[in-house]
C-alpha cells in the first residue's frame, strides 16, 4: 500500500484552509494575505480542532523559497532608474517616516520595558509599510489611478530599499561586541565583491545576454533563465555571508532595467503569488493565538503607534514637499500598516538568537490588525479630510493652501531636486562605506591595542576616540556640514547673485535661474566639487518652502550618521543606553561645531578631485 510523504500531506492542508479563508476574505472584501495567516493559524500546532502539519522543518523550506520569490519579485518592481527619478514627495515622505518611526518605535519598546536589541528591532519593523498589501487595496478599491498612488509608490520604492538596506546592517548592531573582528573585515571584503559583481551584472551582462537571445525566448525558456539567475545570486549571496533575500532583491532590481521585464512579471506571477501564500502561511503557524491575550496590551499600544505614527509623519512629509491636504491625507492613509519586510526582519532576528519569543506574535499580530484596517483606513480619507477641514484653524488651512501653491516645482526647481536625490543617494552610499570600512579596521585592530594596553577600560576608551576621529571628517560631510555655514554661504550667494546689479531677483525662478548661471563663480568657494552643497543652497534660498524638505532630508543622513556612532560605542565601549545617549550627542555636537573637521573633509575631497582630474587627463593625452 502506497503511504503519501508528509510534506505532500502538510502542502495539502495548508493549500485547503489557505483557499477557504482567503475566499472568505475576498467575500469580506478584506486582504486575502490575512487569509494566508489566518490558514496558518489553523494549520499551526497551536490550534487542535483541525488537523495541523506535521512536519513544520519541510515547510520552512517553502517558506525560505517564499521569502526568495516574494523579494523577487520586489526587486522586480523597484528598478534602479526608479530610484534615481522618485519624486521629491515620495523622497521626502520616505526619509520623514523611516526617521521618525524608528525612533518613536526605538523609545515605544523602551517603554513597554524591552531590551534594547527589541525596541531596535521594533522601529526597524514599523518604520516600513507594505507594498503587496497596498498594491492589492489599490486594486481592489479601483483607485490605482489616482494622483497620490504614485506618491504612494515612490514612497515603497524608497522603504524597500531601506528594507534591503536593513537585512544588510541589522546583524552587526545585533551581534554587537561578540563579532570577530576578522570574521567582520571577511564579511565586508565579500559585500564589496558582492556588489560589484552585482554593478557589473546590472549594468551590462544580464540585459546585453538577455536582449542577444530575446527573438529566441519562448515564455517556457524565459521562465527557467529567470528562476535560474534569481537563484544563482541567492546562491552566490549566500555563498558570501548575506541572505538569501538581499540575492533575489539584487537580481530582480537587475532584471527590472531589462527590455523584458513585462514578459518576466507576467510568466513569474504565478510562482511568486504561490511561494508569497506558503510563506505568509508559514508566518500565520507560529502565532499562537494564547499569546495574543497574553501581549494583548503591546499589541494594542503598538498598532496605535503604527496608525497613528505613519499616517501622521506620512501626512507631514507631503505637506512639507508641497502636496495639497487632500492628497496627503489620502496618501498617509494608504500607508498605516505594517509591511512584509517585518515578518523578514522578525526571522532574522530570531534566526540570530537575538530577539525576543514575544516579539514574533506580537508583530504578527499588530501586521493582521493593521492589513485588516487598511481598506476602511484608505475608505475613510475622504471623510477625514472633511473632518480635518471643519475642525482645523482657517489660519492652519490657508497657511497649507499658500504653502502648497508656493512649493508648486518649475522645469529649474525640478532638475535641481533630480540632481540633489541622485548625488544624495550616491554620497550616502559611497560615505557609509568608508565609515564602515573604518569601523571594520578599528575591530581588527582592536586585540593588538588591548595587548599593548592591558588594561581593558582604558584600551576601550582609547579604540573608541581613535575610530571616532578618523570616521569625524566623513561623519561631518555625511550630516551636511553646510547647515552650519548658512549665514556665511547667504552672503556669500547673495553677493554673487547681486554683482553687478543694482537690486535682487524678485522671485523664486529668477533666484534658480541666476544661481545655476553663476555655478561656476561657486566652484572656488566650496572646495572644488561640491555639488550636493550647491545644489543644497540653491534650493534652501531660492524658496522658504524648500526648507523642510530639505531639513527632513538632512535629519536622515543625521540618523545615519548616528547609528555609525552608536555601532562605534557598542563595539568598542559599552552598551550602556545612557551612556550611549550621552556620548552619540557629544559627538553630534562636536561634529557639526568643529570647522577644523570641515577642512580636514574638504583637503580629503579635493585631493581625491585632483587625482581624478590628473588621470583624466593623462588618459587624453
Amino acid at each position: 500500500m502506497h503511504s503519501i510523504n508528509s510534506l505532500l500531506l502538510d502542502l495539502t492542508l495548508i493549500t485547503i484552509y489557505a483557499g477557504i479563508t482567503t475566499l472568505l476574505c475576498k467575500k469580506l472584501k478584506q486582504p486575502i494575505v490575512l487569509g494566508y495567516l489566518l490558514a496558518g493559524i489553523l494549520a499551526g500546532p497551536f490550534v487542535n480542532l483541525l488537523p495541523t502539519v506535521s512536519d513544520k522543518e519541510d515547510l520552512q523550506l517553502w517558506a525560505d523559497i517564499g521569502v526568495i520569490f516574494l523579494l523577487f519579485g520586489l526587486g522586480l518592481e523597484f528598478s534602479f532608474k526608479k530610484m534615481l527619478n522618485v519624486g521629491k514627495a515620495a523622497m521626502i515622505t520616505a526619509n520623514a517616516n523611516i526617521l521618525f518611526m524608528l525612533f518613536l518605535g526605538y523609545n515605544v519598546g523602551l517603554l513597554l520595558g524591552w531590551s534594547t536589541i527589541d525596541s531596535f528591532f521594533l522601529g526597524s519593523m514599523i518604520s516600513m509599510s507594505s507594498t503587496t498589501i497596498i498594491i492589492k487595496t489599490f486594486a481592489d478599491l479601483n483607485i490605482k489611478k489616482q494622483k497620490f498612488t504614485d506618491l504612494v509608490f515612490g514612497v515603497l520604492i524608497v522603504e524597500d530599499l531601506a528594507g534591503v538596506l536593513m537585512l544588510v546592517l541589522l546583524p552587526t548592531i545585533a551581534m554587537g561586541a561578540s563579532i570577530n573582528g576578522w570574521d567582520l573585515v571577511l564579511s565586508t571584503i565579500k559585500l564589496v565583491f558582492f556588489l560589484v559583481l552585482c554593478f557589473i551584472i546590472g549594468i551590462y551582462l544580464v540585459p546585453t545576454f538577455l536582449e542577444k537571445i530575446q527573438g529566441l525566448l519562448s515564455d517556457e525558456m524565459l521562465l527557467l533563465i529567470t528562476i535560474s539567475l534569481c537563484f544563482g545570486m541567492v546562491l552566490l549571496a549566500t555563498s558570501s555571508g548575506f541572505s538569501s533575500a538581499l540575492g533575489a532583491f539584487v537580481m530582480g532590481s537587475i532584471l527590472a532595467e531589462t527590455s523584458v521585464i513585462e514578459r518576466i512579471q507576467k510568466n513569474l506571477r504565478p510562482l511568486k503569488d504561490f511561494f508569497g501564500a506558503v510563506f505568509f502561511v508559514s508566518v500565520g503557524m507560529l502565532v499562537d493565538p494564547s499569546m495574543l491575550i497574553t501581549y494583548a496590551k503591546p499589541i494594542l499600544v503598538i498598532t496605535m503607534v503604527v496608525v497613528v505614527g505613519i499616517t501622521f509623519f506620512s501626512m507631514l512629509g507631503f505637506i512639507a514637499s508641497g502636496q495639497s491636504l487632500k492628497t496627503a491625507v489620502s496618501g498617509a492613509f494608504s500607508l498605516a500598516q505594517v509591511g512584509e519586510f517585518a515578518f523578514i526582519i522578525a526571522s532574522l532576528g530570531m534566526s540570530l538568537g537575538v530577539l525576543s519569543n514575544k516579539v514574533y506574535p506580537i508583530i504578527v499580530a499588530v501586521s493582521v490588525i493593521t492589513t485588516f484596517i487598511t481598506p476602511m483606513m484608505m475608505k475613510s480619507s475622504d471623510k477625514a479630510f472633511t473632518l480635518l477641514n471643519k475642525i482645523m484653524p482657517k489660519t492652519w488651512q490657508e497657511y497649507i493652501t499658500q504653502y502648497s501653491s508656493s512649493a508648486k516645482v518649475t522645469h529649474n526647481e525640478e532638475r535641481l531636486w533630480s540632481a540633489l536625490f541622485k548625488s544624495y543617494l550616491i554620497r550616502l552610499s559611497v560615505f557609509s562605506i568608508v565609515l564602515y570600512s573604518i569601523l571594520l579596521c578599528g575591530v581588527a585592530l582592536r586585540p593588538y591595542v588591548r595587548y599593548i594596553i592591558p588594561y581593558r577600560i582604558p584600551a576601550n576608551i582609547i579604540m573608541t576616540t581613535i575610530v571616532l576621529l578618523l570616521m569625524s571628517p566623513f561623519l561631518k560631510a555625511l550630516m551636511g556640514w553646510s547647515i552650519i555655514s548658512g549665514k556665511s554661504v547667504k552672503e556669500k550667494l547673495n553677493s554673487i547673485r547681486n554683482k553687478g546689479s543694482e537690486k535682487p531677483a524678485e522671485t523664486a525662478e529668477e533666484n534658480l535661474a541666476s544661481l545655476s548661471a553663476e555655478s561656476g563663480a561657486l566652484r572656488n568657494f566650496w572646495g572644488g566639487k561640491n555639488q550636493i552643497s550647491k545644489i543644497y543652497y540653491k534650493l534652501w534660498y531660492a524658496k522658504k518652502t524648500n526648507r523642510l524638505p530639505l531639513v527632513i532630508l538632512t535629519s536622515f543622513r543625521v540618523l545615519v550618521s548616528s547609528f555609525f556612532i552608536v555601532t562605534v560605542i557598542h563595539h568598542f565601549l559599552s552598551e550602556n543606553p545612557k551612556l550611549t545617549v550621552a556620548l552619540l550627542l557629544l559627538t553630534i555636537f562636536f561634529v557639526f561645531k568643529s570647522r577644523w573637521l570641515l577642512e580636514q573633509y574638504l583637503k580629503i575631497e579635493n585631493q581625491f578631485m585632483r587625482n581624478l582630474e590628473r588621470n583624466t587627463e593623462a588618459e587624453d593625452k
